[in-house]
């Protein structure tokens, strides 16, 4: 913005924030108050502290917010540049984010909070600016077990106990979402993931290669690898995630709170390029399609376009012969009901950390959430945008068994499974 105009913007960081919590409190979940639009916006494209953002991701279709956001320029909109730099594995991306090589991230919900409490590698205070997906992962089992049989949860437990031994399941960070995701399918079965399998990492673009060796012989991953397996004859879909929780989180926009702390009008700009490429991606077909072509590219996915636009259409096969439209498939936006950091969300990961034994003792679920989840910078940039806010930081699902996830009593909860470390 020319130096005449930021003359004319007589308005300071501090007022920009105030008048966006104000906003955030008293527009209640859905309004905002006049004049705030402008207010942030100039928060935003005004100045940012920092304009260039190096962005990690991992080959999946759950990256395409964060690579539409620079490919069709939503981040200069905002007065930042983001750098998406294409990394091989979680391990990989944690350590980068903590040493500060990466800006901020897509990145598995349960990772940063792995991190923050320093387990699965180091410790360093992290935080959460938005939730980037809901849906689009699955449960991939090969084709050589739906072969005897096993086609779903209690159809392998069946062949498991008739034929005795070692069985391996990847998933694709030790708490990350895939990790999770896995051990409550196989317990959903009545399979102990700790007693009654072996469960190994695997980064995502190197699940079906093996699995065509015979590594494994099931992993949960995101799209398009569950989607390629079949392609390849070498696995079917067991289950989606969607299956599995409703509209559950997935991956987030993470970064440490060091740079929240440091550079808040970037972590806000950067937030609000990637919603509007997140409501770009969910606004049309025509939009999908687009964004499959591009993510597809070797420079992200590195896959063909065709094992990427089914699923995120909706269009699934299970690589049996069964094909369904679910309407429940990968979102970005959905009117902007996928990207509110909820408490509870980040609380569930921290229960099954818990439930599996990867924490001794009971965190403080609501207080470490809180910590991480900067949900006052999202009431901003969604403010500013006229994006809906829900009225309650906390969210009510059922799960694939059952049993309700509310966030009211997560040490009870987290006690409650019969299946557990």
């Amino acid at each position: 913005m020319p130096t005449s105009q930021k003359d004319t913007i007589d308005m300071g960081r501090r007022t920009i924030i105030k008048a966006a919590a104000a906003g955030a409190a008293t527009a209640g979940a859905t309004g905002m108050i006049p004049g705030l639009q402008a207010a942030v916006y100039a928060a935003g494209s005004d100045k940012p502290e920092k304009e260039e953002v190096r962005i990690g991701f991992i080959p999946l279709t759950d990256c395409a917010s964060v690579v539409m956001a620079s490919v069709l320029g939503f981040d200069k909109k905002y007065g930042v540049k983001i750098i998406p730099t294409k990394e091989a594995s979680w391990a990989g991306v944690r350590d980068k984010l903590v040493n500060g090589e990466l800006d901020m991230a897509h990145v598995l919900y349960g990772l940063v909070y792995g991190v923050h409490l320093g387990i699965a590698g180091p410790k360093k205070d992290m935080a959460v600016l938005m939730s980037l997906n809901n849906n689009g992962q699955a449960i991939t089992l090969s084709k050589a077990l739906a072969d005897k049989g096993a086609v779903d949860g209690p159809s392998l437990a069946k062949v498991m106990a008739k034929e005795k031994r070692e069985y391996t399941f990847a998933g694709t960070f030790p708490t990350g979402t895939h990790a999770m995701w896995m051990h409550y399918w196989l317990a959903a079965a009545g399979i102990s993931p700790l007693s009654g399998a072996k469960l190994i990492t695997v980064p995502p673009p190197q699940m079906v290669a093996n699995m065509r060796v015979g590594n494994m012989d099931g992993f949960c991953v995101g799209e398009p690898w569950n989607h390629r397996a079949i392609m390849d004859g070498i696995g079917i879909t067991a289950n989606t995630t969607q299956d599995i929780w409703k509209d559950h989180p997935e991956k987030v926009l993470g970064t440490t709170a060091e740079f929240v702390k440091k550079y808040p009008n970037t972590a806000r700009a950067v937030m609000m390029a990637v919603l509007e490429a997140g409501r770009w991606i969910d606004a049309s077909l025509q939009n999908k399609m687009k964004m499959a072509e591009t993510v597809a590219d070797k420079a992200y996915v590195n896959t063909g376009v065709d094992a990427i636009n089914q699923r995120i259409l909706g269009r699934y096969q299970n690589g049996l012969g069964k094909t369904w439209d679910d309407p429940n498939h990968m979102k970005f936006f959905n009117d902007g009901a996928v990207n509110f950091p909820y408490l509870s969300d980040g609380m569930w990961f921290l229960t099954q950390h818990k439930r599996w034994g990867l924490i001794k003792d009971h965190p403080d679920y609501l207080g470490v959430a809180k910590q991480i989840n900067q949900i006052d910078l999202y009431k901003q940039a969604a403010s500013a945008m006229k994006i809906s806010l829900p009225k309650d930081a906390m969210r009510s699902s059922k799960l694939i068994d059952g049993v309700v996830w509310d966030g009211k009593d997560p040490a009870k909860y987290a006690d409650s499974f019969k299946i557990k470390a």
